[in-house]
């Protein structure tokens, strides 16, 4: 008897059995890994939005879809997502199903894929006017912004309004108010689940989120000794004169300091709101416009606030810097120079005028 080839057929057979093993898993590995790739549950379209923050790593999206029931394995779709070469997912609010795969969701995430991506999204942009307001969500909603400005100035629904919130008074139902709820309407993307929502439903969607924000700052803004609607009107013109946010504690300083010593704020951007137009270089014939908005031609606040404001321009004008300084003047990189004196404030704007 050969013992030396029975051994070696031996080795052999364990060569071949452990080579049989890991075809076995590799091939086990790889059915698993497809499978789990898979529609969650193939054949359902019930549709699914999921919102991809801004910053989200892929290891998170992973997560985000898993919660909403769209991953069938979630090793599998982390695995996947690391070597599918998904080196742009895109952040934004998209309509899934479970009846998609992974690949499908996670390509539709990579380029952003309109057809994906949710029409019900509706955005109002710092420092944005109320006519702007409205040509942004008539692009969303099934109405005109005609019509949603005419809601929007309808005195009757005003009035409910201000029953239903605390801090819209019959201050933005004065005499020379262009827009009653210029101000009020928070700067945010706000997502709607309705497939055809009333214009009241959104309005009152965005008051409420207005509320929240106003709410939290209630006694800091009473302790200003302003009315709510006074505030906004403040912050409202630092909003539209800044344009980085370093400067805008320091410009809130100016207006206080004008207000205090009784001079007028001579804000180019209420005379721009008070003649609905958008440029730079404000003439002299602009600075005479007869408005309660003009604060070249009338001292104190404007009668309302003239744009959207933010949270962060909110706290700044309550924690505003505590300066002298009664001018600025912007140039054209944007940096801001701050005067004491008119003769340093027309020394700087000689100096640097670029428009």
């Amino acid at each position: 008897m050969d013992f030396n080839k029975i051994k070696a057929n031996k080795k052999l057979l364990i060569l071949l059995i452990a080579a049989a093993v890991l075809i076995i898993a590799a091939a086990g590995a790889l059915i698993f890994y497809h499978s789990g790739l898979s529609a969650a549950e193939p054949g359902n379209d019930e549709a699914i939005t999921v919102e991809i923050p801004a910053g989200s790593g892929a290891s998170t999206i992973i997560d985000i879809l898993d919660e909403n029931g769209l991953v069938k394995n979630k090793t599998a779709a982390k695995l996947h997502v690391r070597l599918g070469g998904y080196d742009s997912l895109q952040a934004n609010t998209y309509i899934f199903n479970r009846g998609m795969s992974l690949k499908e969701i996670l390509s539709a995430i990579n380029t952003g894929d309109f057809n994906y991506l949710s029409k019900n999204q509706l955005t109002i942009i710092e420092a944005s006017t109320i006519p702007q307001a409205a040509e942004s969500l008539a692009g969303k909603l099934n109405i005109s912004a005609e019509d949603i400005l005419a809601v929007w100035n309808d005195r009757e629904y005003l009035r409910t309004l201000i029953d239903k919130y605390w801090f819209l008074t019959d201050e933005i139902l004065a005499e020379g108010i262009m827009f009653p709820l210029e101000g009020y309407l928070y700067p945010e993307t706000y997502i709607i689940t309705d497939s055809e929502p009333s214009i009241e439903y959104v309005t009152e969607m965005i008051l409420d989120y207005t509320d929240g924000v106003l709410s939290e700052r209630k006694a800091d803004i009473e302790a200003t000794g302003m009315s709510v609607h006074e505030f906004l009107s403040l912050a409202a013109v630092v909003e539209s004169e800044s344009l980085f946010a370093e400067d805008r504690p320091v410009i809130a300083g100016v207006f206080y300091n004008r207000l205090e010593q009784g001079m007028p704020l001579q804000s180019d951007s209420t005379v721009l709101y008070a003649l609905q137009e958008k440029h730079i270089d404000v003439t002299y014939a602009d600075l005479e416009v007869e408005s309660p908005y003009n604060t070249y031609k009338y001292a104190g606040l404007p009668i309302g606030p003239v744009c959207a404001v933010s949270a962060p321009c909110i706290d700044d004008v309550i924690a505003y810097d505590d300066n002298d300084y009664l001018y600025f003047f912007a140039k054209e990189d944007g940096t801001v120079i701050y005067s004491r004196t008119y003769a340093e404030h027309e020394q700087a704007v000689s100096e640097n005028l670029w428009y």
